[in-house]
């Protein structure tokens, strides 16, 4: 399988200049994010689908969000196509040599569980050999992957499609250390605060005109959601002089900051609230830890799908803290544990030793047979072993 190519890319261009040639190339551009994208994720693709439409290109944002994350950022000008698959972008082809003998009709048939094609030849019978059955070209033309290490993350649509990403040209834009520049074209800044701070520089050498105040309140957005408003340490002077530079674009801090950090559901905070009665503390191993019960999501109005937001919540009132986890139980039997921790890396640790999954910097482990309590102390035994 080939992979296409921006045809008037030269390998001894800059990459900015390689970028600028494929998007002038690009009929229809599709961005890409992390399954559950972090609100880092959401700002910058948010841009950059809105910077490329005022080039004039046509853009996709796709992505899948099981923990809601993009609900968070509703106050944000949304680009106008935004999807959670990309199911339909390839045609498939079925080929007929009419050569020696031409077609007369086609039709189709749909039956409960198939679609039949009726194919009647000029003359004589149809020769099997004369068919044949081929892929067509995606209906997207350039992808670019944001705030992603590797393929994988993008989780389900690669899993599901994966044939795209060794066909279709990628652009990578991130900020991790361990991205493996998977792209045919890399932006991969370790210095930079956030991916928002990698896209903005792509932007701002791309074409400055597109920052405009839309383009520069989703940068912000993202910029700000990374650095827990400049809070965290890797908020750095280059970051703080991006976000002067994106206000005087239009960008509105403290909009962004209410709704952020200021404005929070009623429903959560009750959620909250219930969780923290039960708060424990493990000096051996910086853990934070409390169980949610079926009442607290009755009584709230919340569901599991809520937990992150309490972690981040319980983060944010204990600073000392290293690990935060929250347990509860799962019907008919068994329970669910999810683990934050203050880096990826833990998270992946933690479900090669348990089992679950990984979402950014969070460990969901399910244990089919154990009650929340007993979970919660199973996980805390993991983490003392895997500190000692």
């Amino acid at each position: 399988m080939s992979r296409r190519t921006c045809p008037v890319v030269a390998m001894s261009l800059e990459p900015i200049q390689q970028f600028t040639q494929c998007l002038a190339e690009a009929k229809h551009v599709l961005i890409l994010t992390p399954q559950n994208p972090s609100g880092d994720a959401i700002g910058s693709a948010w841009a950059m689908a809105h910077a490329l439409a005022k080039r004039g290109s046509l853009a996709t944002v796709a992505f899948t969000d099981e923990l809601k994350e993009a609900e968070r950022f509703a106050f944000l000008p949304a680009p106008e196509r935004v999807v959670d698959n990309i199911y339909g972008s390839q045609d498939f082809v079925l080929s007929f040599n009419t050569e020696h003998n031409p077609i007369g009709n086609v039709r189709t048939e749909r039956l409960q569980n198939e679609l039949q094609i009726l194919i009647t030849p000029e003359r004589g019978s149809i020769d099997p050999r004369d068919f044949s059955f081929i892929p067509a070209k995606f209906k997207f033309d350039l992808l670019i992957v944001l705030d992603s290490p590797d393929k994988e993350s993008i989780g389900k649509i690669f899993e599901e499609s994966p044939d795209i990403f060794y066909e279709i040209p990628i652009v990578n834009i991130d900020h991790h250390a361990e991205n493996e520049k998977f792209g045919q074209i890399n932006f991969v800044n370790i210095t930079a605060s956030s991916t928002a701070e990698a896209v903005a520089e792509v932007l701002e050498r791309l074409e400055p005109n597109v920052m405009d105040a839309r383009v520069a309140e989703c940068l912000l957005a993202g910029l700000m959601s990374a650095t827990e408003s400049f809070q965290r340490k890797n908020t750095t002077p280059k970051s703080l002089q991006l976000a002067a530079r994106l206000m005087e674009r239009g960008a509105d801090q403290q909009k962004i900051s209410r709704y952020l950090y200021k404005t929070q559901p009623l429903n959560l905070l009750k959620l909250w609230g219930r969780v923290m009665l039960r708060v424990a503390w493990e000096e051996d191993v910086k853990a934070v830890w409390s169980v949610a019960t079926l009442e607290d999501f009755v009584q709230s109005r919340t569901t599991p799908d809520d937990i992150p937001f309490v972690l981040e919540k319980i983060r944010d009132n204990y600073s000392s803290g290293k690990t935060f986890l929250v347990a509860y139980d799962k019907l008919p039997l068994g329970s669910v544990v999810v683990l934050a921790f203050t880096d990826e890396q833990r998270a992946k640790e933690a479900v090669a030793s348990l089992g679950g999954t990984v979402r950014r910097n969070l460990a969901i482990i399910t244990f089919d047979n154990r009650r929340a309590e007993e979970a919660i102390h199973v996980a805390l035994e993991w983490l003392r072993q895997a500190t000692a």
